[in-house]
């Protein structure tokens, strides 16, 4: 009887991954879904772009950060042009300007009969029938007819003093400081006339 070697299989590990390496060898690429990854798939086409052109240890060593100096200069870009056409989108909404400039209302340390005459000078309605009611609010603080504090509003003063003067002082005052109502020299002079009935102790 003759016998022959018993056939046997030898493991060829170069063969092996080197198949294991052939992608043409890879079925299990048509059964899982990869996740697909902008970045890493751009930066993967922008190395091999690199690679093909300075080599390939250039292109490991800078492709990414080339790749990002590259997208923030297309952002800047993109933010240029918008800025270019829409500008008002990248500025704060001026406040509205009032006709004249606000200041703290104060009733100490103000030279009223002097900032009167000066406004008045200048045809500036507006500050000189501001200046009137502060020196009207001086005058009754003074006379201990009102509690005047600085975080108090007109109306709180009209429920003090309880006048139709003073009353319709304020309302003159208010509609010209807030209301955007025009101050003229006929109205001062109505506010002067009220002012002085206020003096003498108006009319309860």
């Amino acid at each position: 009887m003759i016998t022959s070697p018993t056939d046997t299989l030898v493991y060829d590990k170069a063969q092996i991954a080197a198949w294991q390496s052939d992608v043409a060898y890879n079925y299990n690429r048509e059964l899982i879904t990869p996740e697909i990854n902008i970045f890493e798939w751009l930066n993967r086409q922008f190395g091999e772009f690199l690679r093909k052109i300075f080599g390939s240890r250039f292109s490991e060593q800078y492709s990414e950060l080339i790749l990002i100096c590259i997208a923030i200069i297309l952002l800047l870009l993109i933010i240029w042009f918008v800025y270019r056409k829409n500008p008002g989108l990248f500025m704060r909404s001026p406040k509205s300007a009032l006709p004249y400039s606000v200041e703290e209302d104060t009733i100490y340390g103000v030279d009223f009969p002097g900032g009167i005459t000066d406004a008045l000078a200048h045809n500036d309605y507006r500050e000189a029938v501001r200046l009137l009611y502060l020196q009207t609010l001086k005058h009754l603080s003074d006379e201990k007819r009102i509690d005047w504090q600085p975080y108090k509003t007109p109306t709180q003063y009209n429920s003090e003093v309880r006048m139709p003067a003073f009353r319709e002082l304020t309302n003159h005052f208010l509609r010209v400081r807030y209301g955007n109502f025009e101050a003229t020299e006929e109205l001062f002079g109505k506010m002067q006339t009220l002012q002085g009935e206020i003096a003498k102790g108006g009319t309860s």
